[in-house]
């Protein structure tokens, strides 16, 4: 059995579609639907059973859970939302949560593969490679994915299976439809283009023109690749960056956009206030670690990408039919 957490979610049921893919369906789904448009995200796809996150949380923390052999975990579970203050929440949901399912992993010698986040670097003044010294977190979100892979760092020498994690830079793509605010800015932007005929961008800060801000965005399909790769190699454990080493700015970001639709012009509005000290206005992985693993499947062309989820958010609403 391959357990899924977050298979409702955006990156977790591109995991599920590449598994279908494979022809791998004796998966567990563990999420919770409280958002019901989750729901979609499941439709199409082929597994064996669905589990609510709750009770899959209460029988790992009791260490009762049994489902038989499993040959994997991809942890894909959290609450991401990086507006979300609530610390004691985001502690108990996205570290001690996690912490309950890699002791059961370590316990019985399963793979565990589990999302990180780039948010562990902060602002990146001291770079974004996977070092200590690199490491600052400017949000509660940021602050437990950044406990949970210190955590993992302890854990590392006592262990006797895989464990990788995964900083995943800025991820666009299909399936994210119930992430509203958080959701990438390719789906937020081509949406304000349909119903406004433009698309605005925050003005420049810290010295950013406007629409200057940089990002290292990468496509979701690349991301489950990198994901497998490391789950075909369970010789390598470690954190890992998990984008393209590029980055990118929004304005040519979603200047893509554009030139799909065949209309609209950019409008750069003020810096909110709010995210003034939050803000990540540059990010770019530093890739060495993931090219030293050997990883070797490339990344898409940004323009190649943005083009084919244009063409999903246009023909199906950015679900996968």
């Amino acid at each position: 059995m391959k357990i899924v957490t977050g298979g409702a979610g955006f990156i977790g049921s591109n995991i599920v579609k590449q598994l279908n893919n494979r022809g791998i369906n004796d998966i567990l789904i563990v999420d919770d639907l409280t958002d019901g448009r989750k729901c979609r995200n499941l439709q199409g796809l082929d597994f064996y059973d669905y589990m609510d996150y709750a009770d899959f949380d209460e029988q790992m923390a009791d260490d009762t859970f049994d489902c038989g052999y499993i040959d994997v975990v991809f942890h894909e579970g959290a609450c991401s939302d990086t507006m979300n203050y609530d610390g004691r929440y985001m502690m108990k949901n996205n570290y001690e949560g996690s912490k309950n399912i890699l002791r059961y992993c370590m316990q019985r010698k399963i793979p565990f593969l589990y999302a990180s986040s780039a948010s562990t670097y902060g602002s990146g003044k001291h770079g974004f490679r996977e070092e200590p010294a690199c490491e600052q977190a400017l949000n509660p979100y940021a602050y437990s994915k950044l406990q949970f892979d210190r955590y993992v760092r302890r854990m590392m020498p006592k262990t006797k299976s895989q464990i990788v994690g995964f900083r995943y830079f800025n991820v666009f793509g299909p399936q994210e439809n119930h992430k509203d605010r958080m959701a990438s800015l390719i789906y937020q932007k081509f949406h304000e283009l349909q119903e406004t005929g433009k698309i605005t961008l925050f003005k420049g800060t810290a010295g950013y023109a406007d629409g200057g801000q940089i990002r290292d965005f990468v496509y979701v399909k690349d991301v489950v690749n990198v994901i497998f790769y490391f789950w075909e190699h369970p010789e390598l454990s470690g954190i890992y960056n998990c984008g393209t080493g590029v980055g990118h700015s929004f304005n040519e970001f979603v200047q893509g956009v554009i030139d799909y639709c065949g209309k609209g012009h950019i409008e750069y509005v003020p810096f909110p206030e709010i995210l003034k000290g939050k803000y990540q206005s540059y990010t770019q992985a530093d890739t060495t670690k993931l090219m030293a693993a050997g990883y070797d499947r490339g990344f898409t062309l940004l323009s190649e990408a943005v083009k084919e989820y244009c063409r999903v958010l246009d023909k199906s609403n950015g679900y996968y039919e």
